[in-house]
């Protein structure tokens, strides 16, 4: 049965017990520009991660293409998240609001050149911070993950690259990426940065991959079963990596063990969203995962909340397309990129952020 409540609706669920929040920190009402959306319940486990009363607040919007949000917890915490097309990325911070944090964050080349046609998604992708504390990018125009050469507190556009081909071919266009705790990073390869997409002259490399780039720099394909290989994200132990398939004919979140060496083992679908495409707004994207392990994965809808054994207990209902979520704030805040907004909704789940 679909129960569907609003913002404004309390929702009671028999025998269902939520924990309450932290009294310790309480969101600024000051930041939110407005509302969204419906919280959709399948299961009445949702009450435990979602509060009945949970409202979606728009802190932040006029962007092309949000993306990418990771949360900062350094200067009293703050997001940074990717806009695509306009090739930069925001940072926004509670009582501040949002400003442009860097300019050409994916692509460097701002004159046109003869026979040059610049990326339709120019700009930096998913963003995480790296063991260190730094900006790890991907980045659609440059084709390649590469860390910012600045600190966090002085960004500028300058890059160390860290994964640029597999095999001798240049990559296609890095969309998101995870680190492990030992420092390996994992990320996925689509074609959505190129000029012409699949049939972009310069693609070099014909599939699309999920990769691993250990410390010393090696670059390792790790799958090429998937179409749009999209979001990506471990579980809390860092057995298995949640990999977004955003192929509106093979819209699944899939599941892969991870090896003791870091390889992937053979891939389960952990959730098919297929029957939902066309019918809302949306395909797999972005994901974070909560301490338990319950998955926040944005796609059709908004963002569907997945249990580690694939059930769906419910949708953060955004009625538009919506690229990824993070966690931040005291672990309890999730931050989602929806379109042209930046909204976020209060929890009683915690999350495992990417941040350091």
């Amino acid at each position: 049965m679909n129960l569907l409540r609003t913002l404004a609706l309390p929702l009671a669920v028999a025998g269902c017990s939520a924990p309450s929040f932290e009294p310790d920190f309480v969101p600024n009402p000051a930041d939110v520009l407005g509302t969204l959306g419906a919280v959709e319940s399948f299961d009445p486990a949702l009450a435990e991660l979602v509060p009945t009363m949970a409202r979606l607040e728009i802190i932040a919007e006029g962007f092309d293409w949000s993306e990418g949000p990771v949360w900062v917890d350094e200067d009293g915490g703050y997001l940074l998240f990717s806009d695509i097309p306009p090739n930069r990325v925001h940072r926004w911070k509670s009582g501040e609001g949002v400003s442009v944090y860097l300019p050409q964050s994916g692509y460097l080349d701002a004159l046109p050149r003869p026979n040059h046609i610049a990326p339709d998604e120019p700009g930096s992708n998913g963003l995480v911070l790296d063991p260190y504390g730094n900006l790890v990018l991907c980045q659609h125009g440059l084709r390649q993950v590469a860390r910012m050469n600045a600190p966090l507190s002085a960004p500028r556009a300058e890059y160390v690259p860290l994964a640029t081909h597999w095999d001798g071919k240049r990559l296609n266009s890095p969309n998101d990426a995870a680190f492990r705790k030992n420092g390996d990073l994992y990320f996925t390869d689509p074609p959505y940065g190129l000029t012409r997409k699949m049939q972009d002259p310069e693609k070099e490399i014909d599939f699309q991959g999920v990769y691993r780039r250990t410390p010393d720099g090696t670059v390792t394909l790790l799958t090429r079963e998937m179409s749009r290989p999209n979001g990506l994200a471990f579980s809390p132990d860092e057995k298995t990596l949640y990999v977004a398939n955003s192929d509106p004919k093979r819209a699944v979140w899939m599941a892969f063990p991870v090896q003791e060496d870091g390889t992937l083992g053979e891939g389960r679908v952990h959730f098919d969203a297929t029957p939902m495409v066309g019918e809302r707004p949306g395909l797999p994207d972005g994901l974070a995962v909560d301490e338990r392990g319950n998955l926040f994965a944005t796609g059709p809808g908004g963002v569907l909340v997945l249990t580690p054994d694939g059930r769906h207990l419910g949708t953060l209902l955004t009625g538009r397309p919506t690229s990824n979520c993070t966690f931040g704030d005291d672990g309890r805040t999730l931050y989602i990129t929806a379109d042209g907004e930046l909204v976020r909704v209060r929890l009683h789940a915690r999350g495992v952020r990417r941040s350091r």
